[in-house]
């Protein structure tokens, strides 16, 4: 036996518990047929999300075409790891902005920093023989020392395109937390400028972070573009709102009454015409 802890998962029925069922009666009285049942606690109607029948009033009426989007099956799974992105590029803004305000700051204060390193780097350096560590070689050393030198004018371009990032990656989250489809292109754009930058520092030295962060950015960037078929990738957004409204529950419903009405329609005609071909053939000439 196969373990598939998942096997059983109902995502519909569990966002429903968090977020609320989604009904709709549409004004097309056929349609709204196929969407409610009377119950001995009166009607009830069908969620457009999970399909269970809720007892009440429905949350909205109207034309069927202009029924609430309502993701189900793999648009559902598609927005939670969206959203799993969007947290992602809102906690790298976040630091990112937190970052460009520590430059600013350093940079208003870079005479008392130089001063508190002439007086303390001696005092560490015999414990730091001790420990059989290299001050001057240590990497948080060697990088405050290369900040004391940087020019003023450098320090400010650094600070604006830190602050730029981190304002670029906090409008990717809220367009990608929305679900909307700026946001996606937002994402992808911004995190594809940066992949070749991501590939230079990862050819100047390998690290594990490093290596992990290319990779994901390239998946994030790869999974956004064939799912939501942005720049016209496999149909482009045609496509994809005819795939997100082909498993839509008033859809479904509306294709099964079709059908109900084409399948009648064709008993109809047998049972006017039971043999068509005897009575071509009887009527023919000669």
């Amino acid at each position: 036996m196969s373990w598939r802890p998942f096997a059983h998962f109902d995502r519909e029925l569990r966002t429903c518990s968090r977020t609320g069922h989604a009904t709709y009666r549409p004004d097309e009285e056929d349609l709204a047929d196929r969407l409610q049942v009377d119950t001995p606690e009166g009607q009830a109607w069908r969620c457009l999300r999970c399909g269970c029948f809720v007892i009440g009033e429905p949350d909205a009426a109207g034309p069927a075409d202009r029924a609430p989007t309502v993701l189900r099956g793999a648009a559902l799974r598609d927005a939670a790891i969206l959203r799993l992105i969007a947290v992602e590029r809102g906690v790298r803004g976040v630091l990112l902005l937190l970052l460009g305000y520590g430059i600013y700051a350093f940079d208003g204060s870079r005479h008392a920093l130089q001063q508190v390193v002439d007086t303390y780097l001696p005092l560490l350096r015999p414990v730091a023989d001790r420990a059989g560590i290299d001050l001057q070689t240590a990497g948080p050393v060697r990088l405050i020392e290369r900040l004391l030198h940087t020019p003023h004018g450098t320090l400010v371009w650094v600070t604006v395109g830190v602050l730029a990032y981190g304002v670029l990656e906090l409008v990717e989250a809220v367009g990608l937390w929305l679900l909307e489809r700026w946001g996606e292109y937002v994402a992808v754009v911004g995190t594809g400028v940066f992949v070749p930058l991501e590939v230079y520092e990862l050819l100047e030295q390998v690290t594990w972070f490093r290596l992990a962060a290319l990779v994901l950015n390239l998946l994030a960037v790869g999974y956004i573009l064939w799912t939501k078929r942005l720049f016209g990738i496999r149909g482009g957004r045609a496509a994809f709102e005819a795939e997100r409204a082909s498993v839509s529950l008033l859809e479904v419903q509306r294709a099964a009454l079709d059908r109900e009405v084409t399948d009648a329609g064709r008993r109809r005609v047998r049972r006017e015409d039971p043999d068509p071909a005897a009575r071509s053939g009887a009527t023919s000439p000669g």
